[in-house]
């Protein structure tokens, strides 16, 4: 390993993340009674122009009138992007009067490091203000090619920065890709057109301490295609995926969880190396199989977030 090493984000089970317009309060119930581990409260892309001050007002109400973390949510509020004039006012309204609720601000469309740092700069000078104890966490969404060419600055750019999600849709817009449903694949293209934005987050967050998350699948009414999109993503090592519609939230659920099985075997794996240690042995064999300290930290991935799911 090297000696450079980055802090592991706070650790947070994030299998599902189920998106909420904050226009639509009569959603807020259903998504508190949901089997999902994140809501994130939306204020941009679901939102029309028109109702972005009354999405924000009901959020704010929501915040502070339901008890998510008592329900084991994670709840985040995703403000507009940067590049508007209601951001400023997510930010101050949303943190001013229900910040020690809010457990992260999504950023959409962040382009560039000095995005989060003003983000960042905001939140600090607000918990400061406020006497908020808590630190809020920033997550933000890699949907651009501005985005994605600078996801490594971005993904050092604050402390607060626990998390980088794959908005595939806007990322397609901007790239001038063609696609005939948001996150789906394009028969055109010989295999997966994703592959390469997902491998490229995935493997920065794994860099830098963050979780890697990926975003929506559009066709709600194609259970299999999104469960296929869900296990592509998992096998390089993204962690959890939107749901926007509940129908969607059990599927990912169960695919970015570990099987049974797979949780008995890395036990073993533990295991069976920690005897081998006390004997002054570095390896190991399984059913037949070598196994060694590379093993252990695959096995230890898997033990621990079963060990997450089951305190949820």
């Amino acid at each position: 390993m090297s000696h450079q090493y980055y802090k592991p984000a706070k650790s947070r089970l994030h299998r599902s993340e189920l998106a909420v317009p904050g226009s639509s309060p009569k959603m807020f119930e259903k998504a508190l009674n949901s089997n999902a581990d994140y809501i994130f409260l939306d204020l941009e892309d679901a939102v029309s122009p028109n109702d972005k001050i009354q999405a924000r007002a009901n959020i704010i109400k929501a915040l502070n009138e339901i008890n998510w973390r008592e329900r084991g949510k994670t709840i985040s509020v995703r403000i507009n992007s940067l590049d508007t004039h209601y951001m400023y006012s997510d930010l101050v309204e949303i943190v001013e009067q229900a910040g020690d609720k809010v457990d992260t601000i999504l950023v959409p469309k962040a382009g560039t490091a000095s995005d989060v740092y003003m983000v960042d700069c905001l939140l600090t000078q607000i918990e400061t203000n406020k006497k908020i104890k808590h630190k809020i966490g920033i997550e933000c969404l890699i949907e651009t090619a501005l985005g994605m060419s600078n996801i490594k600055e971005i993904a050092k750019s604050s402390e607060r920065l626990e998390a980088l999600h794959f908005g595939v849709a806007d990322y397609a817009a901007s790239l001038r890709a063609r696609t005939v449903v948001i996150g789906g694949l394009n028969p055109d293209y010989p295999g997966d057109q994703w592959h390469h934005g997902l491998s490229q987050l995935v493997m920065t967050c794994r860099a830098y301490g963050l979780r890697a998350i990926d975003g929506p699948f559009g066709d709600f009414n194609d259970p299999d295609a999104y469960i296929a999109s869900a296990k592509r993503a998992a096998a390089i090592g993204i962690e959890g995926k939107w749901a926007i519609h509940p129908s969607q939230i059990d599927l990912a659920n169960k695919v970015f969880s570990p099987p049974e099985t797979e949780v008995t075997k890395a036990k073993r794996i533990l295991e069976e190396l920690e005897k081998a240690a006390k004997e002054g042995k570095g390896a190991a064999q399984l059913d037949g199989r070598m196994i060694d300290a590379a093993s252990a930290r695959m096995a230890e991935n898997i033990v621990n977030i079963n060990k997450l799911i089951q305190g949820k």
